[in-house]
């Protein structure tokens, strides 16, 4: 088994096994999970991630299926990371994207990993960034990121991605209503696909009418395309927005903002995950455990069990700062 810097080599490579092994060592949480992407990060930045959200039945897995087919006429290598609800018996994926990317499945220039969403608020997999990260190093020009579309809070797409599609149906009255609170703020485009449907034109003029009221800083104002993507129609007019937002942002200086954004954000998301496994540990899981009834009895606080509990982290931090100095 390929691990540590043969593995690395062959991802660099672009070796299928390879990216699929990695992917796999990162969500299990293997302990050469770290190494791996610390050796694999300086071979990140080159992909443009794409960010594909909406409700269930929106049509999401078809438009990354037809993006990819267009993307790889252009000779482009593509990666595609659908991520499904998590299974309650297996916590792996539960639909499993694949059966639904019939034109690219084949493709040997298409990596697809469908990835499950293990509790993930966002609709984003807690791994899924880390996996994209992977598909970059791996040589991937495009990074298509096709999330659950839960209708819960879809900010962690926005961090992830470079260009952000919200994709709708006509039906969606109530997704549009949802959208002026969360979906509206991270969406560079909408996508009404299945318009020839009944109610195609009302869904896209109560679209425009929201964005119409929402401020937009600087110079980009999302628009909204119509698709029938089952039939391909649209998907030229998608993948030209999405070239015509990515030369927006890299003309004002704002990709790389974005891509700073996410790197602080990931190093953010580590500091917790590490200081969490850090911080509990028997001797405060027993200090927990022991205050709970005066807590109840209304004897203690919990922030003045929050305030112990800190107080004997640092304690035991400068303890072993002291130690190994």
């Amino acid at each position: 088994m390929a691990t540590g810097n043969e593995l690395t080599d062959r991802v660099l490579s672009g070796d299928r096994s390879a990216v699929a092994r990695a992917i796999t060592l990162i969500e299990n949480e293997h302990p050469e999970a770290i190494s791996l992407l610390r050796l694999l990060f300086p071979h990140t930045g080159k992909a443009y991630r794409i960010g594909i959200t909406g409700p269930p039945g929106a049509g999401k897995s078809t438009i990354t299926n037809k993006l990819a087919k267009l993307f790889r006429a252009e000779n482009k290598r593509i990666g595609i990371i659908a991520v499904d609800p998590t299974s309650p018996f297996t916590g792996g994926a539960l639909l499993g994207d694949r059966v639904r990317m019939t034109d690219v499945e084949l493709d040997g220039g298409v990596f697809i990993r469908s990835m499950a969403s293990r509790g993930s608020l966002g609709g984003l997999s807690k791994k899924a960034k880390e996996a994209a990260d992977i598909l970059d190093a791996s040589g991937c020009d495009i990074i298509l990121m096709e999330t659950v579309g839960v209708g819960q809070s879809e900010l962690d797409i926005a961090r992830a991605a470079d260009t952000t599609i919200v994709v709708l149906v006509p039906e969606s009255g109530d997704s549009i209503q949802a959208m002026k609170a969360g979906l509206m703020e991270i969406a560079d485009f909408f996508v009404v696909n299945k318009s020839d449907r009944a109610g195609a034109e009302q869904a896209v003029m109560s679209i425009k009418m929201v964005l119409n009221f929402k401020p937009h800083q600087g110079g980009w104002r999302p628009d909204v395309i119509q698709a029938i993507a089952s039939d391909g129609k649209g998907i030229d007019q998608i993948r030209d927005m999405i070239i015509k937002n990515r030369n927006y942002l890299e003309s004002n200086n704002i990709l790389q903002k974005k891509r700073e954004d996410r790197i602080a954000g990931r190093i953010r998301e580590l500091i917790v995950e590490r200081l969490h496994v850090e911080f509990w540990n028997e001797e405060r899981d027993q200090m927990l455990a022991q205050s709970l009834s005066k807590i109840i009895k209304s004897e203690l606080t919990p922030y003045d069990l929050v305030e112990e509990l800190l107080q004997n982290f640092k304690q035991q931090s400068i303890a072993i700062l002291i130690k190994s100095s």
